[in-house]
């Protein structure tokens, strides 16, 4: 990988986060094209960049906790090209007026809330009734569709005040597509993902996306805003962007609207804070939605015995020079996209991918099926 004297390039990409990564990296590897990645951060992998914490030596993710999953075969041997994966299942918890309860909503949850102990049917039929008529079909605003699909109890002790911190709106406000489901499970599987593959890269996420550039034929040019070189790349180059979509069009339709998060770090002179890698914190009252304490994320690892590092998160819509996290959404985002789709569809040899190019929330193993799709739909057949 190489940061300056960047070569003539038979494919330029525009971001270097799992998407652009994907597909720079297949590129190269399968049609032996030279590939330049212009990246605007100092280092390439996107929002899923680690680094070590330099008192502690604790691996810390940047932007906010990565997990891997998926029950994609393909991906799954695709990405341990790069890294082997430890065993790690991820599992969270949730405080809820000073008592914690495994998430999401597992039989577990249920009994402790309620106090007692129930089998799966006598747990289904509490929720049930207490979720009513089924009102979901006719909810016109999030909470009446969440309580229609757990009832009032849980709603309000584990996802009112949660919402309202995410959005920073009440949830009366919000629409009911936000969410589209709420899993319950009926037995005590407190397992966070039901994937087939699951687990954290044994060396850490910067490891792992450094190899992916690591090609003679990949030049990853950092701190270089595509924005201000633009006039400058060579004509009749294809482009896969995967920056934000609304920028790229000079924001002639509007701006898309995001959901941005605060994440502010601490180390601590304990060994231990919280006992787990991830505590939400369910009460409106508590101003961060979760911590996330990273020497739980791997154990097998030789952590300081006197130190830790934990992360509050916190989270609200996006404003000018916030990083983009969550797309909103909302009706007018949706208007707005449309009319961005079909300028993107027609703009020429430029494609379009990852979670700010096409203004969708993307999980890991998401964005590099998708990049894998592109090469093998539209890609191959423009570079061969």
């Amino acid at each position: 990988m190489v940061t300056g004297g960047c070569r003539a390039p038979g494919l330029i990409v525009v971001g270097s986060g799992l998407f652009g990564l994907t597909v720079a990296e297949t590129v190269a590897r399968r049609f032996g094209t030279r590939v330049l990645v212009l990246e605007r951060r100092s280092h390439p992998g996107g929002n899923a960049w680690s680094e070590r914490e330099p008192t502690t030596g604790i691996e810390v993710h940047r932007y906010g906790a990565h997990l891997f999953h998926t029950s994609s075969g393909a991906v799954w041997d695709y990405v341990n090209r790069f890294t082997s994966f430890t065993d790690y299942q991820h599992r969270v918890f949730t405080v809820v007026q000073g008592r914690v309860y495994p998430m999401p909503i597992n039989l577990g949850t249920i009994c402790a809330f309620f106090g007692r102990h129930m089998s799966p049917a006598e747990a289904r039929a509490l929720v049930r009734k207490q979720a009513g008529d089924g009102r979901e079909g006719r909810a016109v605003n999030l909470e009446e569709k969440a309580v229609a699909l757990i009832g009032r109890p849980l709603y309000e002790a584990f996802v009112r005040g949660y919402t309202a911190k995410q959005w920073q709106v009440d949830p009366r406000e919000l629409s009911p597509d936000i969410i589209t489901r709420l899993p319950v499970r009926y037995t005590f599987d407190n397992r966070y993902f039901s994937d087939t593959y699951e687990g954290l890269p044994v060396d850490g996420y910067a490891a792992w996306l450094t190899r992916m550039a690591d090609s003679p034929l990949i030049d990853v040019c950092v701190d270089t805003d595509f924005f201000d070189v633009r006039g400058d790349l060579p004509a009749a180059v294809p482009i896969v962007y995967t920056g934000p979509l609304d920028r790229y069009f000079d924001y002639a339709e509007g701006p898309l609207t995001w959901r941005t998060l605060d994440l502010d770090q601490e180390v601590l002179p304990v060994g231990d804070f919280q006992g787990t890698p991830v505590m939400n914190y369910a009460d409106e009252d508590v101003p961060w939605t979760r911590i996330h304490e990273f020497r739980h994320f791997h154990p097998e690892r030789d952590h300081p015995a006197d130190a830790t590092v934990i992360v509050r998160e916190r989270s609200r819509r996006a404003e000018a020079g916030d990083e983009p996290y969550y797309p909103v959404n909302a009706t007018e985002d949706r208007e707005r996209l449309a009319r961005y789709r079909e300028r993107a569809r027609v703009e020429p040899d430029v494609y379009f991918g990852g979670r700010l190019g096409t203004y969708q929330y993307l999980d890991m193993h998401m964005a590099i099926a998708s990049a894998l799709a592109l090469v093998e739909n539209r890609l191959a057949a423009r570079l061969v």
